[in-house]
């Protein structure tokens, strides 16, 4: 059974930081792409970054450049977000997903897995 569990989140002040984790079980991680999406209440769904298998292609979103970095794991079978200088439009619901194709992924077309989420909220 496949599982992707999210875990880092919480509440921090205004330039503060977190580091997301997103743990992968049931499936052999360094063959897939993982991204991080996020989404706030009455938003639409962002992505926020995707790292390829192996590295080889690591995207972000225009409004976490600079600020959040991915990393991956594979011996562990974990993803990392480390999110600094956060900002309170940084707040929603952060969830990992999976899939072999990192285009694909990083535009939301498709994904084969995905976590339940972890909260982050950014506020002073």
């Amino acid at each position: 059974q496949v599982q992707l569990v999210e875990s880092g989140g919480g509440s921090v002040q205004p330039g503060g930081s977190l580091r997301l984790s997103c743990a992968a079980s049931g499936l052999l991680l360094e063959y897939y792409a993982v991204a991080w999406f996020r989404q706030a209440p009455g938003k639409e769904r962002e992505a926020v970054s995707c790292i390829a298998s192996r590295e080889s292609m690591i995207y972000y979103g225009d409004s976490v450049k600079g600020r959040f970095t991915i990393s991956r794991d594979d011996a562990k079978r974990i993803v990392y977000l480390q999110m600094n200088s956060l900002r309170p439009e940084d707040t929603g619901v952060y969830w990992c997903a999976v899939e072999m194709n990192p285009g694909r992924l990083w535009r939301g077309e498709r994904y084969d897995y995905r976590g339940q989420g972890t909260q982050v909220t950014v506020s002073s």
